[in-house]
């Protein structure tokens, strides 16, 4: 899992085209260069910072993560106009979930409520004193001992 680094996320009221073109002016790189590497046409790239587009399809969304080196969760928030602070809950499935691993990719997405291999909801804070999970690599609650898998899980 990505650590989420606030300076890389989108301002408050920021357009997608100028988050695009101020991530790619922090990175010091060209239009061609971030066209390139995102795998989108250059002509694509300039339609965007200039705000002619302003809804992306999957394969530029990872691109442009990927070549931003940002989560494509800021990218999916600025495009919905949703706050990037609904995409940085942490989520789990208290089924499936080994804790002190990293979570499965899809719960972390800001639209997943429930696991896509059990169908438990997801998540995101203690259930006996509901402080937020803070990190993948506790078993416990470090407020209340509680442990964050299911209780009902078997034991192998």
């Amino acid at each position: 899992m990505y650590t989420l680094d606030p300076k890389k996320a989108p301002q408050p009221d920021e357009t997608l085209s100028n988050y695009i073109r101020r991530r790619r002016k922090e990175a010091h790189i060209s239009q061609q260069q971030l066209a390139t590497a995102a795998g989108i046409h250059l002509q694509s790239l300039g339609k965007l910072e200039r705000g002619k587009t302003t809804k992306l399809n999957q394969k530029t969304k990872t691109g442009l993560a990927a070549a931003l080196s940002i989560p494509i969760e800021y990218l999916e928030a600025i495009c919905s106009g949703q706050p990037v602070s609904e995409v940085e809950t942490r989520k789990f499935c208290p089924q499936c979930w080994k804790p002190g691993t990293d979570p499965d990719s899809v719960w972390t997405l800001y639209r997943a409520k429930y696991c896509l291999l059990c169908g438990t909801q997801l998540r995101t804070h203690c259930t006996s004193c509901g402080e937020p999970l803070n990190s993948f690599k506790h078993k416990f609650c470090p407020n209340c001992g509680t442990s964050y898998q299911a209780s009902n899980q078997k034991r192998k």
